[in-house]
């Protein structure tokens, strides 16, 4: 699959199809979206969105959630106020999330059975990461996105003056329904 990807990689550069994808890296609306990494909002989001190429800043992880004060996503909303112009941060989580209600057990479970090594998981339970929170998931997409939210309004290195607003996208239909 990844050769297939690749050769279309190569086409695409030869017939210089990236040229109507040109924008820069500053986003027009001064906007970014934490998101779903579901692949239903692949195409979806936008389109229902009306966004266009370089738009919006689109951050993506499972379940669109915070889930450390200043972990990954919170460094990268912090580059996109700080350093790339944003002034309005939107938490658009999705029905029919696949991080909804995941349990840590039994990724733990996949994980040995994919042939990591148990030693290797209490080593690092050793090392103080709790693996029931790190890789839980959540019972109701709507709090999801209201703690989220919260997390990022209450947030001591994001400026007051950053509106921030959280939906939840219908995933077959794109409609959004502010929390």
């Amino acid at each position: 699959m990844i050769d297939e990807i690749l050769e279309y990689n190569r086409v695409f550069v030869k017939n210089k199809l990236y040229e109507q994808y040109k924008t820069s890296k500053y986003p027009d609306k001064k906007i970014a979206i934490l998101t779903c990494m579901d692949t239903r909002l692949t195409e979806l989001l936008p389109a229902a969105l009306g966004l266009k190429n370089g738009d919006v800043k689109i951050i993506k992880n499972a379940g669109g959630v915070v889930s450390h004060m200043f972990g990954s996503v919170v460094r990268s909303l912090l580059v996109a106020v700080y350093e790339l112009g944003v002034e309005e941060i939107l938490v658009v989580g999705h029905t029919d999330c696949g991080v909804q209600c995941i349990n840590s057990e039994q990724m733990i479970e996949e994980m040995k059975q994919h042939g990591i090594d148990e030693d290797k998981i209490n080593l690092i339970r050793h090392c103080g990461v709790d693996f029931d929170s790190w890789l839980s998931g959540f019972d109701c997409v709507e709090e999801s996105v209201k703690e989220s939210v919260d997390t990022l309004i209450h947030h001591p290195l994001i400026p007051k003056d950053i509106k921030i607003s959280g939906y939840v996208m219908d995933s077959i239909t794109g409609e959004l329904i502010p929390q």
